[in-house]
């Protein structure tokens, strides 16, 4: 017997898959995402089964009543971290399973995090610019490493934001965004500004370390997830190796020799 379509269940897919989407943009782990889609699916009377790589998602969805199953592929916008919108899904996940959120009460939370406001520019540049000149410090920098360093780290993160307007590739953009930082923390050198210039070279480049890939490659190993591990894994690396092709270029254009 043919099993009765469910009208309902595409519009579930849908949603379930642009939130599949969204936590994966934001940096969430193979597992964490999986977890919560499965926990909203329950909360619909639905069950999920998704295949999720670095780029797409195929996603099936069974409607328990009917045996209707319907498959939906996307593909994953750029990635952008964002912990505040994995969490807050995460956390509404729970909330719908435990209080039986229907289909409208999950579409309107899940629009609700995508609008709200994120963090200005300015403010990010400001913070993190600060976050590298602490390091100088804890590193063992004086006051004028530190400056060379907030410096440095604005510059870098400029260049980020210029390279992202041309939709620059990530690794290029990031060899960039490297020898911009490293080449004014390199004038500190050049100039013995400071009482040890060189830990601000060594930390002007700190903002672009791709610790969220590689701790999420990991995370992905541990939970199976092989193929995004590999991926993930690969793509911390390559851009590991454009941090240090960027520092390499500026020492040789200086010809810097301290680290």
């Amino acid at each position: 017997m043919k099993a009765k379509r469910n009208p309902n269940i595409k519009l579930s897919v849908d949603l379930l898959l642009e939130i599949c989407s969204l936590m994966m943009q934001s940096g969430a782990n193979t597992k964490r995402v999986v977890d919560t889609i499965n926990r909203f699916a329950e909360a619909l009377h639905l069950e999920s089964h998704a295949l999720i790589s670095h780029k797409s998602i195929i996603m099936t969805l069974l409607d328990k009543e009917t045996h209707y199953t319907y498959t939906v592929v996307t593909q994953i916008p750029a990635y952008h971290a964002n912990f505040w919108i994995v969490s807050e899904i995460s956390i509404s996940s729970w909330k719908a399973l435990d209080r039986n959120w229907d289909y409208d009460e999950i579409k309107s939370r899940v629009e609700q995090i995508k609008n709200t406001n994120t963090y200005p520019f300015i403010l990010i540049l400001g913070a993190v610019s600060l976050a590298d000149a602490g390091f100088a410090n804890l590193f063992g920098g004086d006051y004028k490493n530190m400056l060379i360093a907030f410096i440095a780290t604005l510059g870098g993160m400029l260049s980020v934001k210029l390279a992202n307007s041309f939709h620059i590739n990530a690794y290029i953009r990031t060899y960039f965004a490297a020898f911009v930082a490293s080449a004014i923390a390199g004038l500190g050198v050049i100039f013995n500004y400071g009482l040890h210039p060189e830990i601000a070279l060594a930390t002007s480049v700190l903002f672009l370390v791709p610790g969220l890939a590689l701790v999420n490659s990991f995370n992905d190993f541990l939970n199976n997830h092989i193929l995004n591990g590999m991926v993930r894994f690969i793509n911390g690396f390559l851009l590991v190796l454009s941090i240090g092709l960027g520092i390499i270029s500026t020492m040789l254009l200086f010809n810097l020799n301290t680290l």
